[in-house]
């Protein structure tokens, strides 16, 4: 009932009210059951002024004995208040009214709660609550503690609390379904969810505070294995429904023996794995979804060519899509070089092309005689009409997200048929991660650089060692390697320690004429950037200067020397990216990470993982643990993973239970996924039916 009850049936809520509820993402009543307590604040028990301890949050009361107005800067009210112990505190209010001041009579009993500090006078609360009492007829103490809630703007504290009383009168009347078997709640000794709720709204002062403030009360944890087993359930029935469809079945290539034996270098062992269960799946007649994760540098683009060439044999076209137009650029020359030997003709389509050429190209892809079709997210568009899709292939999955994944289904305009899905990461996802956010697809793993690799040497300097650096750059230049240089900006600002690209670019030309040096940014057109990635490819440039846009897809081997500055301001998973641009040949490649001083803990902490270590994983890790879910696949990607209590980082430990119970829940209490899936996602965005 509670989840159908709309929030207009409680008392104060009107149409105003509810848009601001809507906010908050509260859209029926029992939405407001799942809106827990950010903390709590104990009001069930009376502190002795001497047994305080500083910056605790406590109940006091007192006798007031004094007051005055204290005109400085900023002028406010002083009350001093005396325990029964002698001990005196000073409640200091900077927003006052004159009749407020008054009622601070001397003499009147008074009940306080807030922070207690060292102030200037002493003991000291800022913006107390307080409430006057009769010392003959004191008001009761609280029975429980007193939730403080998220609110939004418009929205205070008291009108949440007043609703969600509300709510749980009604909980009390009409307890929500029990939606988890008893053997699961016996067996992790968790309590029913109404008692956890209950115990999460007004917890006893009984109740241990340490465990609720580290997410470890059972209450808690009986919401959170309900959320993630949700979670679980729902990318295991996209997955099945997904291998319930009809996809082509393409027959092993002979086209792709031919490729493999034309190639200058032989498959890594992982590489061949991959490949094989790539094979396997694309001769299925049900749609592959398969993640293969590649640290850069791997050799994922050839496998991605290679599950090209066995659908265009078969009579399919393939659409490759990555996440920037240099990336896009970057396919589409390894494609044609690998693809055009063998007859089979590609096509590039990306968001700044001409009008006339932009109408070649759609032609090409709509009669059938572009086979692959590499493209930036102008693959999306409506004007796009593929003749046969079979199989669509998305690098840098995270820069897109669910919805773009899927949706690349609707442009195959054969009914009942679905195309089959490749999606390709260098980012490395730590395994609870995957386990969540990739849930619905098969995971495989290139764990292994090409033989000659050698692991990149990175150093962690101060800006202040700016110019030394310039002048090694210089000189390694010199001796015929190729070197970049990454900013932050593209133009200088005063509110940031960041040299801007085209400073730094101008700096080089300045100080040493004969170098030459490259600038790219986002700013700059399509083509202007493959000139100049090209010039870079061909050693017609030694220095590259950029942007961050050179993060993906960028492949010259000659270049042996990355500077990144400001790395501080990078997130891991950015700087092993950047990094990843050098150690692509058989020289020993270098970079040097220039940090603008005092680094924070954190910053240091991403600094020094670099330093230590090339492998991906343990950064990924890392990043996980300093930065969280979210930031690491982005907010796009996330957009199934916006957990109302469930965190993945703190959670993890929860995981591997949540998806043995999620297989049991999908394969034996089908029913109970469904109140699940209404429970936890609701009014939120179906994704997995996006």
């Amino acid at each position: 009932m509670l989840a159908q009850q709309q929030l207009t049936a409680l008392k104060g809520v009107g149409p105003k009210q509810v848009e601001k509820l809507h906010k908050l993402g509260l859209f029926v009543v029992q939405d407001l059951l799942f809106h827990l307590p950010l903390r709590y604040q104990d009001k069930t028990r009376l502190t002795d002024l001497e047994s305080v301890i500083i910056g605790t949050e406590v109940l006091i009361e007192g006798d007031v004995f004094a007051q005055t107005l204290s005109q400085g800067r900023r002028s406010s009210l002083l009350v001093k208040i005396q325990s029964p112990s002698g001990t005196i505190l000073t409640l200091r209010f900077f927003h006052f009214h004159h009749s407020q001041a008054q009622q601070f009579s001397r003499g009147k009993t008074i009940r306080v709660f807030g922070e207690v500090r060292s102030g200037p006078t002493g003991l000291e609360m800022v913006h107390p609550t307080y409430e006057f009492i009769t010392p003959n007829a004191p008001s009761a103490l609280e029975d429980s503690l007193t939730p403080i809630y998220p609110t939004t703007e418009g929205l205070g504290q008291a009108s949440i609390l007043k609703l969600i009383k509300q709510a749980i009168v009604l909980l009390k009347q009409y307890p929500l379904a029990e939606l988890l078997p008893n053997d699961l709640l016996d067996s992790l000794q968790l309590p029913l969810l109404n008692d956890a709720l209950l115990t999460l709204h007004q917890p006893l002062a009984t109740d241990d505070l340490q465990k609720i403030k580290q997410f470890a009360h059972p209450a808690q944890q009986r919401l959170i294995i309900e959320e993630l087993i949700n979670q679980q359930a729902t990318m295991q029935m996209m997955r099945e429904h997904e291998q319930a469809r009809n996809a082509p079945a393409f027959p092993i290539s002979q086209a792709c023996q031919r490729l493999l034996k034309n190639l200058p270098f032989q498959l890594t062992n992982a590489q061949q794995r991959v490949l094989q269960e790539i094979q396997h799946d694309l001769k299925q007649p049900h749609p592959m979804q398969r993640l293969v994760q590649g640290d850069v540098g791997s050799g994922k683009t050839v496998i991605a060519a290679l599950a090209a060439i066995q659908a265009a044999e078969a009579g399919y076209q393939v659409a490759v899509m990555a996440p920037t137009e240099i990336l896009a650029e970057q396919h589409r020359q390894a494609f044609s070089e690998w693809l055009d030997p063998l007859n089979i003709p590609t096509a590039f389509l990306n968001g700044r092309m001409k009008a006339a050429e932009k109408r070649f190209m759609l032609a090409q892809i709509e009669t059938g005689t572009a086979q692959v079709i590499i493209g930036t997210h102008a693959l999306f568009q409506e004007a796009v009409t593929f003749h046969k899709l079979g199989l669509v292939v998305i690098d840098e999955q995270h820069r897109f997200g669910v919805h773009q994944r899927l949706s690349l289904h609707e442009k195959n305009n054969q009914q009942d048929v679905h195309t089959h899905q490749l999606i390709m990461t260098a980012t490395p996802i730590p395994r609870t991660l995957a386990m969540t956010a990739y849930g619905d697809l098969d995971l495989s793993v290139i764990d292994e650089l090409p033989p000659g690799r050698k692991p990149i040497e990175t150093a962690v300097l101060s800006n202040e060692k700016r110019f030394e650096v310039m002048q090694h750059l210089y000189a390694k230049c010199k001796q015929g390697i190729q070197a970049y240089w990454v900013c932050p900006l593209i133009e200088e600002s005063e509110l940031l320690h960041a040299q801007a690209a085209e400073v730094t670019a101008n700096q080089f030309s300045e100080q040493w004429p004969d170098l030459r040096v490259g600038l790219i940014h986002g700013r700059l057109k399509g083509e202007q950037k493959a000139l100049v990635m090209n010039a870079f490819k061909t050693h017609q440039l030694d220095l590259l200067v950029a942007t961050t846009v050179i993060e993906v897809g960028v492949n010259v081997p000659n270049s042996s020397l990355m500077i990144i500055e400001n790395a501080e301001r990078l997130g891991l998973a950015q700087l092993h990216q950047l990094r990843g641009r050098v150690g692509r040949g058989d020289k020993q490649s270098h970079c040097v990470l220039l940090y603008q001083p005092p680094l924070s803990e954190t910053g240091k902490a991403r600094l020094n993982i670099m330093r230590e270590t090339t492998d991906g994983f343990r950064i990924a890790e890392e990043d996980l643990r300093i930065r969280g879910p979210g930031e690491i696949l982005g907010t796009k990607q996330t957009g199934g993973l916006q957990f109302r209590i469930a965190d993945l980082k703190r959670d993890s430990a929860w995981i591997p239970v949540a998806k043995e119970w999620a297989n049991i829940l999908v394969h034996n209490y089908p029913q109970l996924v469904e109140g699940l899936q209404m429970r936890w996602v609701g009014h939120k965005i179906d994704y997995q039916h996006a």
